[in-house]
């Protein structure tokens, strides 16, 4: 009775988040390689098990209102740290991350609203 009532509080449900990705930041002006030049590969901040939804439809619908290059959602558990400089990697995929949304701000999950990098 009790596990009911927590699966009821609108926790996120951890068999959605099916997919590991890295999140990585951009590197640092003063970081360098051995040779004195500036590093072009973005160092991993984390690995987290996150869900991706392509939009499709009505939410597509709804992000190209704010801007038309939202392509997808990623959702993590809460993270301090994460900002919109940085980028996600899945696999072969990279997507850029353009916004962030904190649903009901109670710092369980955090929605990133994507691009996919070319």
């Amino acid at each position: 009775m009790l596990y009911w009532k927590w699966i009821g509080r609108g926790d996120m449900e951890a068999g959605k988040l099916n997919k590991r990705v890295s999140i990585l930041r951009p590197p640092n002006e003063d970081e360098t390689d051995d040779y004195g030049q500036p590093l072009d590969d973005w160092p991993e901040v984390c690995k987290a098990w996150a869900g991706i939804q392509p939009l499709r439809g009505q939410d597509r619908a709804t992000a190209a209102q704010v801007t038309s290059e939202v392509t997808t959602r990623i959702r993590i558990r809460y993270r301090q740290g994460v900002d919109r400089t940085m980028i996600v990697k899945y696999k072969d995929l990279e997507f850029e991350i353009l916004y962030i949304i904190y649903p009901e701000f109670n710092r369980r999950e955090l929605q990133l609203m994507c691009k996919e990098r070319q």
